[in-house]
């Protein structure tokens, strides 16, 4: 990972959009700081689409759609997206699975959730679970005590076994029945309601996240970039982002939203 410093500004001024994660990208130490709302919406108003790719429920992706200054929200790791029309004043929901198949799921994931919270002590059921639509968020370290990682790692091995998708947050590890994940859901919408072909325009956008679950992305996108808390996960991490900011959490989503504003200022002026 190379310092942000060293990304080419040419390919920052280029950009047209800002997808990124949510906990301990835009949050520091759990909390949306005023710093990071703010470089949120500025990047909003300079024109960029502004989108956040979140493990987050689709409780909250309501209320992000609705009341941040973002074009949309990706959520529970790529099982949907919400985005807020608001000339026609309506909320726009769109699902990877359709109705029948979600509640199908939902009462397979019942029984994950017993065992894990049978077999792996000090583990809980995350605080947000009865706002999600398609998938099981297990805690381990957000409103519980850090787990190790090996409780962690079986976790992760209990839903595999029993055929789910899984991987770790910041703070949560998530598994749902499917392939999908973030990268998966953020093309889809970019086609239907950016009208992107976003495998041709990726190089003018930018990712920037924090955990092994942000790997597809870090993958994917050339400039994609990691804030400093990124580091704690190298060893788990299928895929680095090409950059990495000095600072951690919210204040490195700060970091990148300034040198993107500076470069933009920077080409306009000549």
């Amino acid at each position: 990972m190379k310092p942000l410093a060293e990304v080419p500004l040419d390919a920052v001024r280029a950009l047209r959009g800002v997808f990124c994660d949510i906990d301990e990208t835009l949050t520091t130490d759990g909390a949306l700081t005023a710093a990071a709302f703010t470089a949120l919406e500025r990047l909003h108003r300079a024109g960029l689409i502004v989108v956040p790719i979140t493990g987050r429920p689709a409780g909250w992706c309501d209320h992000i759609a609705r009341m941040w200054p973002v074009d949309a929200v990706v959520g529970e790791n790529g099982a949907l997206y919400f985005a807020y029309d608001r000339a026609a004043r309506k909320l726009v929901k769109r699902f990877r699975d359709d109705e029948a198949t979600r509640v199908a799921n939902r009462a397979r994931l019942g029984a994950v959730r017993e065992r894990i919270l049978a077999e792996v002590p000090g583990t809980a059921l995350a605080s947000d679970q009865r706002y999600r639509e398609a998938d099981l968020a297990i805690d381990y370290c957000e409103d519980v005590p850090r787990l190790a990682d090996a409780e962690v790692d079986r976790i992760v091995a209990i839903m595999r076994e029993a055929g789910m998708t899984a991987k770790i947050s910041s703070i949560h590890v998530n598994g749902w029945f499917g392939l999908y994940d973030k990268l998966g859901m953020t093309r889809m919408l970019a086609e239907e309601r950016f009208g992107l072909d976003l495998d041709a325009e990726r190089g003018r956008f930018v990712f920037v996240g924090d955990s092994p679950n942000d790997a597809p992305m870090f993958a994917y996108f050339p400039n994609a970039v990691g804030v400093a808390n990124v580091r704690a996960f190298a060893a788990r991490l299928e895929h680095a982002p090409a950059y990495v900011t000095r600072a951690a959490s919210g204040a490195g989503f700060v970091e990148l939203a300034d040198l993107v504003l500076r470069a933009r200022l920077s080409a306009r002026l000549g």
